[in-house]
């Protein structure tokens, strides 16, 4: 990078499922409002916001930042799929790298409505249409389960089948998150549950139960970004630095190598998390600590060896050992994750963001992950799009 990017302040509102949240603008602006608050900041020094929701009319960002001040300050609304926080976080970092501004607001947030993901206008082509053509040819349609669910839970079983995975396994990730959440004020499911409660829950498509898929939230949350000079010259003592960031979309491999791992973005997260590697000089082995796009478990597993967390072929063994949580290699959602914590799409990749700064900042209370200084932040959206990003207490 040209120079250091620091996330001088971040905040979040607990994760509610719908229908009990607050309406989305209210939701925004309290997240922003911590999120400068933290910075010890006012709204008058943000430079340029960008606000990230998948399900909203438009300008519905301005509608959130408005109740903090009208000061003519640009914003812009991002729109990114399951990815969209931390497209705008990408944003953000970009603006402040490039010097069109010292200090800028990344804010996400979501009001969604109870079950499954659907299509929102549907007297026009889906964007997701070449996705859903390649699913078909490789697996069919069951007109019984979830579109989401069907390519991931599809990923799911073409691993298993290489690979020889126990169904057990991929329950085993969402004990694993249901263990951490008890411990987060901020999740929606803290209810911890065995192995055998979660294979015991309906059967929802391949390997996938009920309780191994995020649930639809509502939720807010948000990041302050800044220089390096900036951060010093306000006494922002306590910043974060961003050390690596990349986005990538798909490959030609997504739709023309017949698989269904690569469909859901598998080699979009392998991408951007080589790039930022290489960028940041940090490598996955010197990593304490992952917020990643737990959206069903079986992306779970599949984004361990994306990221190279473990090698190709040895996710199940990695699971088991518990090298996924405290006490093991790298502890991975320690915030519960889209699983357990909730899933409310613009605002899931600065939920992220938040939870891996309070990490580095040793601000996470009992989930705090001992000796974190390196963290790492995988969020995807399908259609599609992967922002991988590396922080750095140093």
């Amino acid at each position: 990078m040209a120079k250091n990017i620091k996330v001088a302040g971040v905040g979040m509102i607990p994760f509610t499922k719908p229908g009990q949240s607050d309406d989305y603008q209210v939701m925004g602006e309290n997240a922003a409002r911590l999120a400068i608050e933290d910075a010890g900041l006012s709204y008058s020094d943000i430079g340029q916001i960008y606000v990230g929701y998948v399900y909203g009319d438009s300008t519905a960002g301005q509608a959130a930042v408005y109740g903090l001040g009208l000061s003519g300050v640009p914003i812009i609304n991002v729109n990114n799929n399951c990815a969209t926080g931390s497209s705008a976080l990408y944003l953000a970092r970009q603006a402040v790298e490039s010097g069109m501004t010292e200090c800028a607001l990344a804010l996400g947030f979501e009001q969604m409505t109870p079950g499954a993901l659907g299509a929102v206008w549907t007297d026009r082509p889906s964007p997701m249409k070449r996705f859903f053509k390649e699913r078909k040819a490789l697996q069919g349609v069951d007109k019984k389960a979830p579109d989401a669910a069907q390519y991931f839970g599809g990923a799911g079983r073409e691993y298993q089948e290489e690979y020889g995975t126990k169904p057990e396994t991929f329950a085993k990730i969402s004990e694993k998150a249901r263990k951490h959440a008890a411990k987060n004020p901020f999740a929606v499911f803290r209810e911890e549950l065995s192995v055998e409660q979660i294979m015991e829950s309906p059967h929802i498509y391949g390997p996938l139960t009920r309780f191994q898929c995020c649930p639809p939230t509502c939720g807010a949350a948000a990041a302050v970004i800044c220089s390096a000079d900036y951060a010093k010259k306000h006494g922002i003592n306590n910043a974060i630095t961003i050390k690596g960031q990349s986005m990538r979309t798909d490959f030609a491999s997504t739709l023309e190598e017949h698989s269904l791992r690569k469909l859901v973005g598998v080699d979009m997260a392998k991408a951007a998390a080589l790039d930022v590697f290489e960028e940041s000089g940090i490598g996955p082995e010197d990593v304490q600590v992952v917020e990643l796009h737990d959206c069903f478990t079986a992306n779970e597993l599949l984004t361990y060896e994306a990221l190279g967390l473990t090698g190709e072929g040895t996710a199940e063994g990695f699971i088991w050992d518990g090298d996924n949580t405290y006490g093991g290699k790298v502890v991975t959602n320690p915030s519960g994750g889209l699983l357990s914590k909730g899933h409310p799409l613009g605002a899931t990749g600065l939920a992220q963001c938040t939870e891996l700064v309070w990490q580095l900042r040793g601000d996470a209370g009992e989930r705090q992950v001992e000796g974190a200084r390196n963290a790492l932040q995988h969020n995807l959206g399908l259609g599609g799009a992967c922002v991988v990003t590396m922080y750095s207490a140093d």
